[in-house]
């Protein structure tokens, strides 16, 4: 199940995705990983749940997000829950490519039953509509 949280920076994206990381730790009975771009979350996020810096492994488009998120799958068979603040970010704003990595990402997890939760900074009427279905409200 993919949920997107979307609006511009400082709406409070970023600060629920904290939340639900440390709420899905602490209740699964697999792995959390949460990836983000740099290391703003480092005292944010429980220690038990996994957090990547994408920017240390190069990560710097849609198709290398989509071959690392496939990766992190195929090594953990106990993944239940993937984050990824700023994933428009890490496609390097590029929003047709943000849409083509989560057309191919989100059947994949859901076939895994993993549940992906990603930030976008990007004002919601800019989304893409076949990503809109996607939307949560932060409040």
């Amino acid at each position: 199940m993919l949920q997107i949280f979307a609006g511009l920076k400082g709406s409070g994206k970023t600060k629920h995705l904290i939340e639900m990381v440390n709420n899905a730790q602490k209740t699964t009975k697999g792995n959390v990983v949460c990836i983000e771009y740099g290391t703003k979350l480092i005292h944010e996020i429980d220690s038990k749940a996994r957090l990547v810096n994408i920017s240390t492994y190069g990560i710097d488009d849609w198709k290398k997000l989509y071959g690392f998120v496939c990766g992190v799958l195929a090594s953990d068979y106990d993944l239940t829950d993937l984050f990824i603040d700023s994933a428009l970010k890490i496609c390097k704003n590029d929003l047709a490519g943000f849409e083509e990595f989560v057309k191919l990402a989100s059947p994949l997890l859901d076939s895994q039953n993993v549940n992906f939760t990603m930030t976008v900074s990007i004002e919601i009427e800019k989304l893409p509509e076949g990503l809109k279905q996607f939307l949560v409200s932060i409040n």
